[in-house]
């Protein structure tokens, strides 16, 4: 099989081919239909995951088909369209995993940065982490769901989304623009905040009613205009100091949520968030029903990213645009 390898931290994905896995115990050979080109792939090999195997395939956005199963698997079988997440796998001892939060299991492992990914023709994963995907879903448009989706979705539900409140989102990237189309169907009012006024347009088609462009208007004070604050800020942005720059725009009982950041610390505003009763959270990813919540109502809404198809081979070059900041859509690898 064809397969993509991170060989070291700070060098190049390296194209080789090799066998093609069998499953063990408990596991399920996957034939990989898609993978998206995440930020968290560009992470890996600028080496900001100090955790991570080398070497070690990339990829977590991952759709495709049971091909094999091992000794063990029930509920799987060869030719079930499912895909593949953030999460690899978890301990599934600890309180964590009993009470269904294995994305905060301590001992969890990461796909595509310790565990091999869909920078693949084939993949292993278990087959307790592993989703079905819903009837209908182009596999293809859904992949950035594994990742980009689930993060949305779930950080909404855990920063209290809902019908009627107000939630701006940083940043209308993957996350973000997925983010603001799960909150307007939701029922929530939502804003953009983006860099300059060139997003306008964009985040009105997602349904946004305001957008702020932070190079020309203090987002604080914006949104403090807007009917009293934001009762959520989700950060989608690769920028602590862009989640920062929100905080006196919150909403008494507000929330200001990361699911991007960077490498610069938070710095709070201890006063206004005592007497407002503020609150500082992050997101990260989801655990399998969370996956699974999410695909459910992406495929009863029709809540797809625009994907731009690429083959292997194209991976690198995706990369680097993205490091560039030049990415138009989510790139996705496609297998024939």
């Amino acid at each position: 099989m064809r397969a993509a390898i991170a060989t070291a931290a700070g060098a190049p994905l390296s194209l080789t081919e090799r066998d093609v896995p069998e499953p063990g115990p408990g596991e399920v050979l996957v034939k990989i239909t898609a993978c998206g080109v995440c930020f968290s792939d560009l992470n890996l090999l600028r080496g900001h995951y100090p955790f991570a195997r080398f070497p070690v395939v990339p990829g977590h956005e991952i759709t495709g088909t049971i091909a094999a199963t091992g000794p063990g698997v029930t509920g799987l079988t060869a030719g079930d369209a499912v895909g593949a997440q953030f999460l690899y796998d978890s301990c599934g001892n600890c309180g964590y995993c009993a009470a269904g939060e294995q994305i905060l299991c301590p001992r969890k492992r990461i796909t595509g940065v310790v565990a091999d990914g869909g920078y693949a023709e084939y993949a292993l994963f278990k087959a307790s982490f592993v989703t079905p995907l819903p009837a209908g879903l182009d596999p293809v448009a859904a992949a950035p769901l594994m990742c980009a989706g689930v993060t949305a979705f779930n950080g909404l539900r855990q920063g209290g989304a809902k019908a009627g409140s107000r939630v701006a989102v940083i940043g209308a990237g993957g996350i973000g623009a997925l983010a603001v189309r799960y909150a307007v169907t939701m029922g929530a009012r939502v804003a953009v905040i983006g860099r300059s006024a060139r997003g306008e347009e964009q985040a009105k088609e997602l349904g946004a009613e305001l957008f702020i462009a932070s190079a020309d208007t203090d987002p604080a004070t914006a949104l403090k205009a807007w009917d009293g604050g934001a009762n959520l800020v989700l950060n989608a942005a690769p920028s602590t100091a862009a989640a920062s720059a929100t905080l006196g725009g919150l909403a008494p009982d507000g929330t200001l949520l990361l699911c991007g950041y960077g490498s610069d610390p938070l710095t709070l505003p201890t006063q206004p968030m005592v007497l407002n009763r503020l609150r500082v959270m992050a997101s990260p990813s989801g655990s399998p029903h969370d996956l699974r919540d999410a695909l459910a109502f992406s495929a009863q809404h029709n809540i797809l990213p625009s994907v731009t198809p690429i083959t292997l081979e194209q991976a690198p070059a995706a990369l680097d645009a993205m490091a560039a900041g030049a990415g138009g859509g989510r790139s996705v690898i496609t297998f024939a």
